[in-house]
């Protein structure tokens, strides 16, 4: 549903580590650095972006916001948290899980302190 989402990183290096590796769970079809120099990661015509806020400020995580990301299996969502927590992330919330919905979910906040989601329907389509 969405086009592109940009997040604001401290240091690009630490936060493309961990994004790397909580892609690594997910289908991509490119990742790669663009003619800004900012990570990316493109599924389709989504693309995720890494970047340092171009106004010269501090990067922050947005206060109340998460980014959702579906996965293929309840294994890649576990997978997909775990590698977070092993590449500079923490984890939020909960620990993974499976909701009475059927709806098995992790949450992370990425070196800077984005909070993600990760989830997968497991029953009850």
């Amino acid at each position: 549903m969405y086009s592109h989402v940009v997040v604001g990183a401290k240091e690009i290096a630490v936060a493309q580590r961990f994004y790397d590796a909580i892609f690594s769970h997910m289908p991509l079809d490119e990742q790669g650095i663009d003619k800004f120099e900012r990570p990316f990661y493109r599924q389709g015509k989504q693309r995720f972006i890494i970047t340092l806020p171009i106004n010269g400020q501090p990067a922050t995580a947005a206060n109340g916001g998460t980014i959702g990301f579906e996965l293929a299996s309840s294994e890649a969502v576990y997978a997909w948290h775990q590698a977070g927590i092993s590449n500079g992330g923490s984890s939020a919330e909960s620990a993974p899980h499976i909701r009475e919905d059927g709806k098995c979910v992790a949450y992370l906040r990425d070196p800077t302190g984005n909070k993600l989601c990760a989830f997968y329907q497991t029953q009850g389509e």
